[in-house]
């Protein structure tokens, strides 16, 4: 006969408070943080895999949807958001701007974070050579969804890592083809009404129910879709020491 005991198990909360607090900095070339930009210290406790013994991490990025995949392997990094110009320069094409601006981003960070590795990232929707935007709000997300009807979707999701190490400047840009069903304007309402994804570009979130407006989606990394291409950039930082192995 086996015995078992209980013991009683007092259960720590995994994830601790956001830790925010401000700083006054000014930047140059276009780029900068502004007046009083808001730093976020993200730190989860669970088991790492960041190796802590490396440069400290920054997303310079606003999205929770980046820092949501960034929690998938990493514990304790800061979030700024960069304050940069995200306009089209002359007849750039898509993928160009998707890396200049991910690229413009970073760099924007790193000035006053010489010491910290910096990630970037920028996402663009290009639907038949024409950049969407985030809809904003319903009637625009209509619109959107109703002209991606049968038709497919390219999504650029790009990334800049700053190494402060070896002072090195790593990218990637990953391309995500999305075909569209045919659908009409009812499904179209009936799914805003359920996902609301009016920060979006492309009016929808993956990983909500927009699968129900797919045909099908074409990619070598589903993470690029929500907005950080995870497969490479879990790559690099491994490479260069900030994940452990």
């Amino acid at each position: 006969m086996i015995r078992t005991s209980i013991a009683t198990v007092k259960v720590r909360r995994r994830f601790r408070a956001l830790r925010r607090t401000s700083f006054d900095a000014g930047y140059t070339a276009g780029a900068n943080l502004g007046p009083r930009s808001s730093i976020a210290l993200i730190v989860h406790k669970k088991p790492s895999m960041q190796n802590p013994s490396a440069p400290p991490i920054i997303l310079a990025s606003s999205s929770h949807y980046r820092r949501g995949l960034l929690d998938r392997i990493l514990t304790e990094y800061q979030k700024v958001s960069p304050d940069v110009d995200e306009a089209r320069e002359g007849d750039e094409a898509p993928r160009a701007q998707a890396a200049r601006l991910a690229r413009k981003k970073a760099e924007a960070v790193a000035s006053s974070h010489p010491k910290h590795l910096v990630i970037g990232a920028d996402q663009l929707a290009v639907l038949e050579e024409r950049v969407l935007g985030k809809p904003g709000d319903h009637q625009n997300a209509v619109e959107q969804l109703l002209a991606s009807s049968g038709k497919a979707l390219q999504f650029l999701t790009a990334v800049c890592v700053l190494d402060p190490v070896g002072r090195r400047r790593y990218e990637h840009v990953d391309g995500t083809l999305v075909r569209f069903r045919r659908f009409d304007r009812r499904l179209a309402e009936n799914y805003l009404r359920h996902d609301k994804p009016y920060d979006c570009a492309g009016s929808f979130r993956v990983e909500g129910a927009g699968f129900v407006l797919f045909e099908s989606v074409t990619t070598d990394d589903p993470t690029a879709l929500i907005g950080l291409p995870m497969i490479w950039l879990a790559g690099k930082l491994q490479e260069l020491g900030y994940l452990l192995k």
